[in-house]
């Protein structure tokens, strides 16, 4: 990869071109499409049959609808010229921050957290931490692209690319702790392969630890002062924020402490449920459409719809998609390295690792390997703005390996025109 600041003219593409992509990308996107209409009919049944009077297949046909709109996403970004996003990268990113204060403040209001806003018109909820994330990754590809002569100076370097990446992780972090970390892990080791300084990653790195284990050492003493017993605070009785650091710190407790007397609590409740489809699916699974935890576990179709995967197609079924996700993940690593210009490598590296890492917190969440979180499975959890920006990220990559190829191939005719 070339560490050259310059960035392409004449922007091709167009629907005529030949290439369209890693197709190996394109074959992930699509068993995971299929995967998330199987298992999401699966999880909503009992939900569908209680909202719409009987109406099993109302989800199916939604999380299909979301689907064709997805791959259209996909299709139409892919087709752009990824220097186009350089362009508007900073736009985007600077919209999304009064976006996220707006959210912070005056957001819908679900499960204690302040994530959405409703959208005018058509009445629909909007995660602004998705559009934040998205331009964030934009933005900090741009940013490293053309600080590659200055990357090692704190000042002209480090503090550019580090300044955007704490004030998204800051406002995500009260109402999305999870979102904020997952974002911030992403970033770093975004910006360890732009040649940032180590050092100068292990000061951020150690203090962005510091409220980390500020959350684990509350959580050890309320457990041992209170003896696990914790009281759910009445409603207005606290703010937002005293609200979400009382949940963080029952999750942590709850994730080193086990079910002990908290066993009736939310957290353990999810937990343990997953772990009854887990054992429940063994190697094999159960077979499609018979799972039994979908009645009982909270959210079957989007934060836990792991567990069911596991529960209806076994070990190997789980497996297959961790296997599905670290070859999306190859191949774009793959991209970065025959991308020749930085832009265009970050960019697919950066929007990689934020899929991925999710997708693998989702998963650890459902193997109670990490606290309970609110991370859904890109591309297999039930449809909404979520599933559209991780769309719209797939796009971009894809748009980035289409004009790699596309360079490729013009490299090579020049070469047999040449002989």
């Amino acid at each position: 990869m070339s560490n050259t600041t310059t960035i392409e003219k004449n922007p091709f593409g167009g629907l005529g071109s030949r290439t369209k992509g890693d197709k190996v990308i394109w074959t992930a996107v699509v068993l995971l499409a299929v995967v998330s209409l199987l298992v999401v009919y699966s999880s909503t049944g009992l939900l569908a049959y209680k909202m719409y009077k009987g109406n099993t297949e109302i989800y199916l046909f939604k999380q299909f609808a979301f689907i064709l709109v997805g791959v259209m996403v996909i299709y139409f970004a892919h087709q752009v010229n990824y220097t186009v996003y350089s362009k508007v990268a900073r736009i985007l990113f600077l919209i999304s921050i009064p976006l996220l204060v707006y959210t912070l403040f005056f957001g819908v209001k679900l499960n204690e957290g302040s994530r959405w806003i409703r959208l005018p018109i058509i009445n629909m909820t909007f995660q602004t931490s998705d559009l934040a994330k998205l331009s964030l990754f934009m933005y900090l590809s741009r940013l490293l692209s053309k600080k590659q002569d200055t990357i090692k100076d704190f000042k002209k370097g480090f503090l550019p690319v580090i300044a955007p990446v704490a004030v998204v992780c800051v406002l995500i972090a009260p109402a999305n702790l999870s979102t904020a970390l997952l974002i911030g892990a992403t970033s770093l080791m975004l910006l360890f392969i732009g040649r940032v300084s180590a050092r100068h990653l292990l000061l951020t790195l150690g203090i962005a630890l510091i409220p980390v284990v500020i959350l684990v050492m509350a959580a050890v003493i309320r457990h041992k002062t209170d003896g696990g017993v914790v009281e759910k605070p009445k409603p207005g009785e606290r703010s937002r924020l005293t609200v979400r650091v009382g949940t963080w710190v029952n999750r942590v407790e709850t994730f080193i402490y086990g079910g002990g007397k908290e066993d009736n609590d939310d957290n353990n409740y999810q937990v343990n449920q997953a772990k009854i489809a887990i054992a429940k699916g063994g190697i094999l699974g159960l077979g499609p459409g018979n799972s039994q935890q979908r009645n009982f576990l909270p959210h079957p179709y989007s934060d836990f719809i792991y567990a069911i995967i596991i529960e209806e197609y076994g070990l190997a079924g789980g497996a297959f998609i961790v296997f599905i996700y670290l070859i999306f993940l190859l191949r774009s690593i793959r991209i970065f390295r025959r991308c020749p210009f930085a832009f265009g490598a970050f960019l697919a590296l950066g929007l990689s690792f934020t899929l991925v890492i999710q997708a693998l917190a989702n998963m650890a969440v459902n193997v109670n390997l990490f606290p309970v979180t609110g991370v859904t499975l890109p591309l297999v959890s039930m449809g909404g703005s979520s599933f559209l920006f991780t769309c719209l990220a797939i796009g971009i990559i894809l748009s980035v390996a289409r004009n790699v190829e596309k360079e490729a191939l013009e490299a090579k005719e020049k070469e047999e025109a040449a002989a």
